[in-house]
């Protein structure tokens, strides 16, 4: 591991001024990602700033009824906070799928947006790998790749986002507070990942020494009837080769609203617009269910080894939205259920 500087923040201008300064340095929230990478050779920083004690550990109601999650707030305390679960079962469903609950009690949420992907080239600094070294190849789509992209990727990375809570906070429009020397600023999550094109070492839209502040949820009612579901590989923890965020609204028999957001299966937690264009307005079966999910899946391209997952996605789409017809109160997340 290359030595390091480390420095305690205490105020966000002082932070701020701190990464414009210092081109190497990296925030260091609760190192759940970033000091693994470390240790791998993967992130080489000459800073971390740790950013643990910044006053933005809280969880707030907005006056329009949203909610603002500061950027420190750890991925336990989200989880068990009782607006969260209230308002937005289906994040904090997510969050507790996502990770072991020594590691909820570190990660932030901030970091959590931050992380890289998993992809065995990626972590392997004897392979090459375009987001790790621009130009030197994704050796993934010749290679190992069944849990790779399927949706948005190119000849360039195949590789998946890995984070849980990104894909409820996609499907409820989430929006990204930053602030850097020049002042704040706002990215709608749609816009905060930049998509693989040619470039797939640049991740985020955050501009140079930005330090992620909040996430703000907008008020969303249809969110009080939502459900996350997360497929693996083993029934311990592990990260996603599918998942689906998941919103309903019905009345009389039709899709008033809905909501729906995938995990693994692209470069960014990907919202899916054209599932929720075909069934707004239409009948709430399983046949309408099945026809959005493939509308939305045509755009997949598949590598040999990573086709299985258009079929878990449409059956996941059907089989949870589903569920959110039945009249039954949706269960309270938990551990188990979020398997």
């Amino acid at each position: 591991m290359r030595e390091f500087g480390y420095r305690r923040a205490s105020d966000v201008p002082g932070t701020v001024a701190l990464l414009g300064s210092e081109p190497e340095a990296r925030v260091l929230g609760g190192g759940t990602n970033l000091v693994d990478l470390m240790k791998t050779g993967v992130e080489r920083p000459g800073l971390l700033i740790d950013v643990r004690e910044l006053p933005l550990d809280r969880i707030e109601v907005t006056d329009d009824g949203g909610l603002r999650i500061g950027a420190t707030v750890t991925n336990s305390d989200l989880a068990a906070h009782p607006e969260v679960r209230r308002r937005y079962p289906a994040l904090a469903a997510a969050v507790l799928a996502g990770a072991s609950g020594q590691l909820r009690n570190m990660a932030t949420v901030g970091g959590n947006l931050l992380q890289r992907t998993r992809c065995g080239y990626f972590t392997d600094v004897t392979k090459a790998c375009n987001k790790r070294t621009p130009g030197s190849g994704c050796p993934a789509v010749e290679g190992e790749h069944h849990n790779g992209a399927i949706l948005g990727a190119t000849e360039h990375c195949v590789a998946v986002h890995p984070s849980d809570m990104g894909v409820a906070l996609a499907a409820f429009d989430a929006v990204v507070s930053y602030e850097t020397a020049e002042g704040t600023g706002e990215l709608p999550l749609a816009d905060f990942y930049l998509a693989v094109g040619s470039t797939p070492h640049l991740e985020t839209a955050l501009p140079p020494g930005a330090l992620i502040t909040a996430v703000t949820l907008p008020p969303a009612p249809v969110a009080a009837h939502s459900r996350y579901r997360k497929v693996r590989e083993r029934a311990s923890y592990a990260f996603a080769i599918g998942s689906i965020a998941a919103a309903l609204d019905v009345r009389d028999g039709v899709v008033h609203e809905v909501r729906l957001a995938f995990g693994a299966v692209a470069s960014r937690p990907w919202r899916a617009r054209e599932a929720e264009r075909v069934l707004t307005g239409g009948p709430a079966t399983a046949e309408a269910f099945a026809a959005a999910a493939d509308a939305e899946l045509a755009a997949a391209k598949t590598l040999p080894h990573n086709g299985y997952k258009v079929t878990l996605m449409r059956n996941l789409v059907v089989a949870m939205l589903t569920e959110l017809t039945e009249p039954a109160e949706p269960t309270e997340p938990t551990e188990g259920a979020a398997r």
